[in-house]
């Protein structure tokens, strides 16, 4: 019997219940939304990457045939942003802007062509300011300053914590490797692009339809910014065409619309184009890594010391909790005794970077997956013996307080193996032919939300009536990830119907319970919760009234197939729409709820919140290649790849899920990468995107995807609904690793830097030819001051999770004060 024999619903290959209105365009995305006398809004964008705003000129594009408005930054007074600590942004600046593409200006206009007409006749008057480039200019300049609140000069965030005694670790270690990794930004690429349509109505209130992933934090966001009641606020996300993250944050269009609404008393709606979707950004950071880590002389860990240097771009978003993303999951993977981290973000005149798919953990990821096959390769073992022998364990507490339920990465490792003859393939192909292995672990939700309070994280309300349907309204967004699906079939299992029996209200401010978003993989394991509680209230009181109805004890009512019957005597038994009916008789009307909250964090540390999960996911992957020695070009054939993720609920979404993952890790493998270049003096110097369309930002089309052979490993977690952990991002992570290893084993080259690209390849060739490292990646870190660390003794050296000591970090009010903090920057 196989472990979901005993669901009638969980588990099994089945339709997806929004799957028949979106092949058939039913679904409504943003830009569908149409509504009687709508007028369009499009924005004015900065082309100069930092300067003061000295003047905005609007006369004439006031005066242009079909515009009814124009605004400017004056007509919005409030900051806003994601994070409480990050409130850096503005619907539209009024003083500086930040980087080529920050909006000045909204016109809002009968159709889009007059909108577009009215941008070209405002007259924006720039005072320019200098150009901060790349994280060592961040750090070296401190009179170009982006923003007043950040540390000193232009660094966001600087983190430092230690677990134990890394140096004594290090010092004892059979061996210590030291390695340098980089990791290029690159961006989501959703098929749709970003829109939202505002609509006035009565006594002052307001509705927005957004493609967001969060609705309840642009509810947040748009109250703040325009000085609104929440409870004048409706905030409907829209399904999303893609997101990966790239609409978690709240963004100005969404802001202006709602206010231009309330100017004009009449629907305004903005669809950004491909462009502007670069602008807004939020993708990978582009991340330079240095490791130091030490093993034993069975290539066991004995301790490892991180370093992040991250590129945040031009404004905070979710950058904080990003530059501890970058080191904290690192332990949760494989024993790891004694751990320490430092991470560093720093502003640059670039779009802002924020969460992609994998947020923050893919780059550090990539370094340590190839550095464990330098390690292997150096002690002569085996890549998949290595790991084998030092996953970590079920139940464990990790070295920096984060607490693992299931694991199934050994099995993930075993599988990945056997299915692609590793032990006939590695080390034996001939020139050209490779493979090569990686591992990762991910989130399934964050422990605590962005907000700190006690309250749920996702709630789900249902409400049951006399024809037997059940509605079920949830805040979660469906994004294509099938969460919706997800909701339903939860629901349909406890009460025994079919899904297509349950309507679906998702992502309404005002008809639903809140949810947190569709972000950190959360989804399924919250709003599943949440929903089994609910389910499982209404499911007592149906069977409190059919028990009543029969003469019988509610203990032995079961449900299933559409019916309601008593075990103790089968002949006993009811449709379903009749056993709704008889519970409102008894009842009246019928609606539960259902909420869920993870856990306390086990750390007490000062950042001991950022990384702990109620679960955690596991992936491995062997990803087989084909060099091409004379052009450096890569080919991948096939990629294997197994992913523990508890509990499957559809096995069709949950493939599809891993596979897009394999998608998405080849692109940023291959070729995406968000890169800038700077204008010639005589156009203005300024730091533009290289690639601000799909034309120029090549990603992988169908013709590149090779054969994916996927295993789903069950190894159901106590926390999850069902048993059931993430699949949208987990599998991400050991795609770019498991390539650029089977790159080594192919030519025997490393490329220490993403994307690997075929003049990458071919430099590195070259390099070893001539005697030399046939290596190519960064080879400097920039040496600079990081705060005395925040030190915390494991749980197996006496820790109780708190920090033995609370350093003293001043942060600098003046620009003078960077002069405490001397740095060496390497060029």
């Amino acid at each position: 019997m196989s472990k979901t024999d005993t669901y009638s619903v969980i588990g099994k290959p089945r339709r997806r219940v929004d799957g028949a209105d979106k092949v058939t365009g039913q679904t409504r995305f943003a830009d569908d939304i149409m509504l009687p006398r709508m007028l369009h809004c499009k924005l004015l964008r900065s082309h100069v990457p930092h300067a003061l705003v000295r003047s905005i000129d609007i006369r004439r594009a006031e005066r242009h045939p079909g515009v009814k408005l124009v605004l400017t930054g004056r007509d919005f007074p409030n900051e806003y942003g994601i994070l409480p600590v990050s409130q850096d942004e503005q619907p539209l600046c009024r003083e500086k802007v930040r980087f080529v593409g920050d909006p000045v200006a909204a016109v809002i206009a009968r159709d889009e062509f007059a909108a577009e007409e009215a941008l070209e006749l405002i007259r924006v008057d720039y005072e320019p300011l200098d150009t901060i480039s790349d994280p060592v200019q961040a750090l070296q300049q401190d009179g170009a300053r982006l923003h007043d609140y950040s540390e000193e000069g232009n660094i966001h965030k600087r983190l430092s914590y230690e677990f134990g005694d890394v140096e004594e670790s290090l010092a004892n270690s059979a061996h210590v490797f030291e390695d340098i990794f980089f990791f290029e930004g690159n961006t989501h690429l959703p098929l749709e692009q970003h829109a939202a349509v505002g609509m006035p109505e009565a006594e002052g209130r307001v509705t927005l339809w957004s493609s967001t992933q969060c609705p309840h934090y642009v509810h947040r966001a748009v109250a703040k910014a325009l000085d609104l009641p929440m409870a004048h606020i409706r905030v409907i996300a829209t399904p999303n065409g893609g997101g990966f993250g790239g609409k978690t944050d709240p963004f100005n269009h969404e802001i202006v619309v709602a206010k231009a609404a309330l100017m004009l008393g009449r629907p305004i709606k903005i669809c950004l184009n491909r462009e502007e979707v670069f602008y807004c950004h939020r993708g990978r950071h582009p991340v330079l890594m240095k490791f130091r880590t030490g093993v034993d002389v069975n290539g066991a860990l004995t301790g490892m010391h991180l370093q992040t240097l991250l590129d945040g771009g031009a404004y905070g978003s979710y950058g904080v909790a990003s530059a501890f993303y970058t080191a904290v999951l690192q332990p949760v993977t494989y024993h790891l005794p004694r751990y320490a981290f430092d991470a560093c973000r720093v502003f640059t005149n670039k779009p802002p970077c924020g969460p992609k798919r994998g947020h923050g953990t893919v780059q550090p990821r990539f370094g340590q997956e190839v550095q464990l096959d330098k390690i292997a390769d150096r002690l002569k073992i085996d890549p998949a013996e290595l790991r084998l022998n030092m996953v970590e364990k079920p139940g464990a507490l990790t070295a920096n307080y984060l607490k693992i339920g299931s694991i199934g990465l050994a099995e993930c490792i075993n599988r990945v193996t056997e299915r692609s003859g590793w032990k006939d393939k590695y080390r034996k192909l001939p020139l050209g032919r490779g493979v090569g292995l990686a591992c990762s672990s991910y989130l399934t939700g964050a422990g605590n939300s962005i907000y700190w309070n006690a309250m749920p994280h996702s709630g789900v309300q249902l409400k049951l009536d006399r024809s037997g349907r059940v509605t079920v309204f949830c805040g979660a967004t469906e994004i294509g990830q099938g969460s919706d699906d997800v909701l339903v079939a939860t629901v349909a299992e406890i009460l025994g119907i079919d899904p297509l029996d349950i309507r679906c209200v998702t992502g309404d401010t005002d008809l639903t319970p809140v949810d947190l978003g569709s972000y950190s993989s959360r989804v399924t394991l919250m709003m599943g919760n949440a929903a089994i509680q609910a389910a499982q209230r209404a499911r007592n009181l149906i069977a409190q009234a059919v028990a009543q109805k029969f003469g019988a004890d509610a203990e032995t009512i079961e449900f299933a197939g559409g019916r309601v019957f008593n075990t103790g005597r089968p002949e006993q038994e009811m449709p379903f729409q009749e056993a709704v009916v008889c519970a409102e008789e008894i009842h009246g009307s019928l609606g539960t709820t259902g909420s869920y909250t993870p856990a306390p964090p086990p750390g007490k540390y000062k950042g001991g919140g950022v990384g702990p999960s109620p679960a955690y996911s596991y992936t491995a992957a062997v990803v087989e290649v084909e060099v091409d020695t004379a052009t450096g070009w890569i080919t991948v054939p096939r990629v294997y790849i197994a992913h523990d993720l508890g509990r499957t609920m559809n096995p069709v979404l949950a493939r599809g899920q891993v596979e897009g993952s394999v998608y998405m890790g080849l692109g940023e493998a291959l070729m995406e990468e968000s890169a800038f270049r700077r204008l010639p003096a005589r156009l203005s110097g300024a730091l533009v995107h290289r690639e601000p369309s799909m034309l120029e930002y090549k990603s992988p089309t169908s013709a590149d995807m090779p054969e994916v052979i996927t295993d789903l490993i069950e190894y159901p977690d106590d926390n999850g609904p069902f048993g059931a952990k993430e699949a949208g991002q987990g599998p991400l992570l050991p795609i770019m690793p498991a390539l650029a290893n089977a790159v080594y084993d192919a030519v025997g080259v490393r490329i220490d830097e993403v994307p690997i690209t075929a003049e990458k390849i071919l430099q590195a060739l070259d390099s070893k030819a001539r005697g030399g490292s046939g290596r190519v990646g960064p080879t400097k870190f920039p040496e600079l001051e990081w705060p005395e660390p925040y030190r915390v003794p494991p749980p197996w050296e006496g820790g109780d999770g708190n920090a033995v000591n609370k350093p003293q970090r001043k942060r600098a009010a003046k620009m003078h004060d960077m002069d405490k903090f001397k740095r060496v920057a390497a060029s």
